[in-house]
């Protein structure tokens, strides 16, 4: 296993172990009630909101299936990952145990392709919340409120990661409250129970009264798959700040026994909601955006402002999560000798001051590609990173089934959040991400993004593979002289 340097902040000294902040340099600044939010927040993503209607059209009522799919993928990957943050909570969190468990090439390359993803991520959440803002603004260009956007976030995470946490746990507590909401009004709707609803209240017939519950097929429901499967990235974020946590252990063991409820409950139950307010084929859905569509189908007044405001809080909460993350894994990166060691060094606030900028540096240039040329630099970011989704799940598969004989070995009794059925879920996970994959080069939509992001994946392993060779060539060469 790689040694750690010894941590240490801007002009101070190495942490203390009496110190209540995490040995890295990083403060335990999140309270219980940030994790909780980041938690249930991380798996609803803007994606969620403005994706869905495509995915409907493409598969029908099926597109319920699909999100089962992928959402039983995410519990078991998220489970995968609790067990190995909950007995070693860092801020590098599946880059870190990477690099212990499958080598320094390893935590090197899937860190920095993660970092890429989230910096790109950036850009394209800065811009869709420009657009809604520019709606209501029009006198303030979209650039301006895309520039507005990232630099009051980019304060935020700089001021301290409680202001992080804060900012989330209001942004993640208005996607959860509006989404419960929908849930229960829709419900409510569907079965003829809400007063003055306009509604018909047709119960569960919508499900297969337009051609079946599968319309266009069984293939449909993995066509499906690849339109929903990106909108679950983030679920993964609160393992990277648990480390900056008083109780990492808890947090983590809690959103992992939590993640199957908050699937269940925000996407197949909102989705089902939908699916049951309309038939699956009503051109609403994809004109005006299938929640949008569903809440006028009960008669809420101003439907689209109503959902426009809490797509923009989804948007500022990726964003927002999207820049502490991007950071975190920077820093991570620095502290193992994997990035500029600037990038390891906090402030006076446990503060990765560098990893910040450097992660929003890359954000304002990616939007000025958006905005300069977003046919050619800009999609070649977008679809050169799609990928790496599924590549981070398979990364977090292969680690866990070595870090968990090296926890056993080393610390058994942190072993307090374990895989079920290890080591053949952990198989079956594999096998399902691969096989999405290459189903995904079989997809003409899909295609180019998965030889993009192979691309760019076997670029930065080259690098690794190059800057290992050399590492353990030197430590040879200075082995021979001393």
């Amino acid at each position: 296993m790689t040694s750690l340097p010894s941590p240490t902040k801007e002009g101070g000294t190495p942490s203390e172990p009496g110190n209540p902040q995490p040995s890295d340099g990083l403060q335990a600044g999140l309270k219980n009630r940030h994790l909780s939010m980041i938690a249930i927040g991380g798996v609803i993503g803007a994606g969620l909101f403005v994706g869905s209607a495509s995915g409907i059209a493409a598969a029908g009522p099926g597109i319920l299936l699909s999100y089962a799919l992928v959402g039983l993928m995410v519990v078991l990957v998220m489970r995968m990952l609790g067990e190995m943050a909950a007995a070693r909570p860092s801020s590098g969190s599946f880059s870190a145990y990477a690099d212990q468990a499958l080598g320094r090439w390893a935590g090197f390359s899937i860190g920095w392709l993660y970092w890429f993803f989230w910096v790109v991520v950036l850009a394209v959440e800065a811009t869709a919340g420009a657009q809604i803002l520019e709606g209501w603004i029009p006198a303030v260009p979209q650039w301006a409120w895309a520039l507005i956007v990232m630099v009051v976030l980019t304060a935020t995470n700089l001021a301290s990661v409680a202001s992080y946490g804060e900012f989330e746990f209001w942004f993640a507590g208005i996607k959860v409250v509006a989404i419960g909401a929908f849930v229960v009004i829709g419900l409510l709707a569907v079965f003829g129970l809400l007063p003055g609803s306009d509604n018909p209240g047709a119960g569960l017939a919508h499900l297969t009264d337009s051609g079946g519950f599968l319309p266009k097929g069984p293939g449909a429901i993995l066509t499906g798959v690849l339109m929903v499967v990106f909108s679950f990235m983030g679920s993964e974020i609160v393992t990277l700040a648990a480390g900056e946590s008083s109780n990492p252990q808890r947090a983590v063991a809690k959103a992992t026994n939590s993640v199957i409820w908050r699937i269940a409950v925000f996407y197949l139950g909102s989705i089902f909601v939908v699916l049951t307010l309309l038939p699956w084929n009503d051109p609403s859905i994809l004109k005006e955006g299938s929640y949008v569509a569903a809440l006028n189908s009960i008669g809420i007044p101003h439907a689209g402002q109503v959902m426009d405001f809490i797509v923009l809080t989804a948007v500022l909460s990726c964003l927002n999560s999207g820049l502490y993350t991007a950071s975190r894994m920077a820093f991570s990166l620095g502290l193992r000798g994997d990035a500029p060691k600037a990038f390891a060094r906090t402030n006076a606030r446990g503060v990765p001051t560098a990893a910040i900028l450097s992660s929003v540096l890359f954000g304002f240039v990616a939007v000025f590609f958006n905005y300069q040329w977003p046919d050619t630099v800009f999609a070649f970011l977008l679809n050169s990173s799609g990928a790496v989704a599924l590549f981070v799940w398979l990364v977090i598969c292969f680690t866990q089934l070595r870090m968990r004989g090296i926890i056993l070995r080393e610390a058994p009794e942190k072993l307090v959040v374990r895989m079920w059925l290890f080591p053949y879920l952990t198989w079956a996970t594999i096998a399902m991400i691969s096989f999405v994959l290459v189903y995904m080069l079989t997809d003409d939509t899909a295609r180019e993004q998965v030889l993009l992001s192979l691309l760019v994946a076997a670029l930065v392993v080259a690098i690794a593979l190059v800057k290992d060779a050399r590492g353990r060539r030197e430590k040879t060469a200075a082995e021979v002289d001393g």
